[in-house]
């Protein structure tokens, strides 16, 4: 292949991507749902204010925001999504007022002929854009004002303490006083009636919602649009299409069977001398261990609070340590010991590669590991404050909880993480640059691991692009450009180049062939997935426009990851290719594990919830974090623990690992994630998905769905494969450890050590 065209290639791709993401994030400016100035009754009383609504908006991030339910599906999954729970409540109010007035009776006991009438009353009423852009006010109906009182009391007596709602908070895993202050509780409530309101108001001009219809809700005519059957239908051919060329070509580039006399006859990495910053990279996989114990801890505790909504096994936990926090804290802590083990890995290959150790190298990767240390530390303290109700907006802000998950760390963390990133990209161009001058043959590759090595560091800015009051549905774009861009894009094509790098520096790869496919697999991979990150955003206050690109490009996503099952077959071919690489037996499974859980958590779990039909019933239902688990732990997690092991094999001794522990560890964590998933998760999910369909979202995430006993069944089934699960990862730390002690050590040297050249064997042996 010619490196010309694919450079060319993948720059088209960047450009023509990236000018399409900003064109239609203008648009998703232009059109977000509008915050009325006030929000004014017939009877002229002024309910909300402008004010009222972002200081909500705020209040609501304090709680935990989207670590406590969901607002548009996004978020978590034990308590309401509070934006459909609201308006079915609103809905349901406005039926039994007309109901009892016409009828004396209950709306559910009113005859078919005249619930239709009434609600196709309440339609026409609630769907009416009644805001006026001129002067900014909203009125409603003085109705729709006693609605909005009502259910704005059933919200304060769940999220402060009233008595009878205690059964609710506890199915809901809300703690007492969730929210403390009357005040900010009246700022809450408007916040929900917004969001609320978006999802049930029609665009000006159109005859669907803010949200596009979203949720699923009969009684005021949310149902999916005649643009979302056509754009789902539009995916599944863009899917076939994009398949059979992907296959052709593999048919028509298929390369030849290993030949394994050509492959060195001992490990080349047994004469690299470790330089010191080299060296100081291993307490970055120390506390690597650490946080993945810790994360799972804190997974343990996040899926008990699901049967036990207050309580660990009869201890008040929620008082000290709340649902919302424990949530949070699982996922951020995957994110930072993921991201800590690829950064890390970086700064151990940037030497190696070039053979060259710039001055004060060490002293920054230390000055790094320190930073991280106060990070991770700091940012889960803010987040606990914030939570607690111990500081106000612009505190919470700043240094609390900022409520979007993925991204809770408050705006000074953001920042301090950001400048760290900067530092570890500094410390990578600085060691990588004279590789530039020695390998002629390899620059297209060490280009492409400082473009994907700037990207990371770039890229996370994009979670500055919000402000304290910034409109939701402006936020979400943005936090999308993190989660989806940064997490799931640039990541991975950092993975990518950094898993050649390592084939290429052990000679089971040539640099052409690794450059090539690098290259190509880059393009492939963000034609679809820049774009693609607008399949995030169907509804949540954006142009219907979105929802076809999203659609389309995220319908691309799932092509490469089809065929990925060659790349799992090639690297369990190389594996067994010679001797000397039994002794990198576990990192390589790690990247076989990869490929497998790219192919069903990426790849098959992500196309369940991503054509736009499937998602409208499915979006804030417990078939995300299917997706999200087998994706993130299963794709990222894994890659995470095989780069962590193969710099490990190359800091520690050149003694042969004792494979027992190691061995249950990887199976155990794959095996456990596949039943978590299998025999719990997914199955909640698609009766949920059933409860969605047949009566609507507010139905699917409701307690009186979600605490029956099939459901409890269900959840304390997942108890299987969080064991098995919990145990692998225990495991893994012991043989980590262990590495450190001794115990994780035979008494003999690798095979591949002996068959080394005598001298160089001397010579490293002295090293060591």
């Amino acid at each position: 292949m010619k490196y010309k065209k694919l450079w060319l290639g993948f720059i088209a791709v960047i450009v023509g991507s990236f000018a399409v993401l900003g064109y239609y994030g203008s648009e998703i400016y232009r059109k977000a749902p509008p915050i009325p100035e006030k929000v004014v009754t017939a009877s002229g009383k002024v309910l909300f204010t402008a004010q009222d609504i972002k200081d909500g908006q705020n209040v609501w991030q304090s709680t935990g925001g989207q670590e406590l339910g969901s607002i548009w599906g996004h978020g978590a999954y034990v308590a309401p999504d509070w934006s459909a729970d609201w308006l079915h409540k609103e809905a349901m109010f406005h039926l039994d007022s007309w109901a009892q007035q016409e009828k004396g009776k209950t709306y559910e006991d009113l005859d078919e002929e005249t619930q239709a009438m009434l609600r196709a009353r309440l339609q026409k009423q609630i769907r009416a854009n009644t805001y006026d852009p001129e002067t900014g006010e909203l009125k409603i109906s003085d109705l729709r004002a006693e609605a909005i009182a009502n259910v704005g009391k059933h919200y304060t007596g769940l999220f402060m303490d009233d008595p009878s709602l205690a059964k609710h908070r506890d199915a809901y895993a809300m703690k007492e006083n969730t929210v403390s202050d009357p005040e900010r509780m009246r700022k809450l409530n408007a916040f929900f009636f917004w969001t609320s309101w978006a999802c049930v108001t029609e665009r000006p001009g159109q005859k669907i919602t803010y949200t596009n219809n979203w949720p699923a809700e009969k009684l005021v005519a949310n149902e999916p649009s005649s643009d979302l059957i056509i754009w789902t239908g539009f995916s599944v051919i863009i899917l076939i299409a994009g398949v059979g060329l992907l296959a052709y070509y593999y048919a028509s580039n298929r390369e030849e069977e290993i030949d394994t006399s050509k492959l060195p006859k001992q490990d080349p990495l047994l004469g690299l001398q470790a330089t010191p910053s080299m060296k100081a990279t291993l307490k970055y996989f120390w506390i690597v261990t650490a946080l993945i114990l810790v994360q799972v801890t804190f997974g343990v505790v996040t899926a008990h609070y699901g049967v036990e909504g207050q309580a660990l096994y009869g201890f008040p936990l929620a008082d000290y340590l709340p649902y919302s926090i424990s949530r949070t804290w699982h996922v951020q802590l995957a994110i930072f010991w993921i991201a800590t083990s690829w950064l890390a890995t970086g700064l151990y290959i940037a030497p190696a590669v070039s053979g060259h150790e710039p001055k004060f190298q060490r002293l920054g990767v230390n000055f790094l590991f320190i930073c991280l240390l106060i990070i991770v530390a700091g940012s889960l303290a803010g987040q606990w404050y914030g939570v607690m109700q111990k500081l106000g907006y612009g505190e919470n802000f700043w240094f609390g909880h900022q409520g979007y998950e993925y991204v809770d760390l408050g705006r000074f963390w953001q920042i301090f993480l950001l400048v760290g990133l900067v530092l570890w990209l500094t410390l990578m161009v600085r060691a990588i640059v004279p590789a530039f001058k020695n390998d002629a043959e390899g620059r297209h590759l060490l280009g492409m691991f400082l473009i994907s090595s700037a990207a990371i560091a770039i890229f996370y800015a994009s979670g500055l692009m919000w402000g304290q009051h910034t409109n939701l549905a402006i936020a979400e774009y943005w936090r999308w450009w993190v989660v989806h861009l940064w997490v799931e894009g640039f990541f991975e094509v950092f993975a990518t180049v950094v898993i050649a790098f390592l084939f290429v520096r052990m000679g089971l790869l040539d640099t052409k062939m690794a450059t090539g496919t690098v290259l190509f697999s880059t393009i492939i991979f963000l034609f679809g997935g820049i774009i693609g990150t607008f399949h995030h955003l169907y509804f949540s206050g954006t142009p219907t426009s979105v929802m076809a690109l999203g659609a389309t490009f995220s319908a691309l996503e799932v092509v490469p990851l089809v065929l990925i099952g060659f790349e799992a077959y090639h690297n369990l071919e190389i594996s067994r290719a010679t001797l000397w690489l039994k002794a990198y037996k576990w990192p390589i499974y790690s990247f076989i594990a990869v490929a497998f859980w790219n192919l069903v958590g990426a790849g098959v779990f992500g196309f369940v919830i991503n054509p736009p039909i499937a998602l409208y019933y499915m979006q804030g239902l417990n078939t995300t974090p299917v997706h999200g688990h087998t994706a993130l732990f299963g794709v990222y997690g894994m890659l995470g623990i095989g780069l962590m092991l193969f710099v490990l094999k190359g800091l520690s001794a050149r003694r042969r690992w004792k494979d027992g522990v190691i061995s249950f560890a990887f199976w155990s964590i794959n095996i456990g994630l596949m039943l978590m998933v299998l025999i719990s998760v997914l199955p909640i999910g698609l009766l949920q998905t059933w409860a969605s369909v047949e009566y609507g979202l507010w139905y699917a995430r409701s307690m009186e769905f979600m605490q029956t006993d099939t459901m409890e069944v269900l959840r304390w089934l997942r108890v299987i494969g969080d064991t098995i699960f919990a145990g692998g990862v225990l495991a893994l730390g012991w043989f980590v450890i262990g590495l450190k002690t001794g115990w994780s050590l035979e008494e003999d040297e690798d095979l591949s050590f002996e068959d080394y050249p005598s001298a160089q064997r001397s010579k490293t042996a002295a090293g060591k």
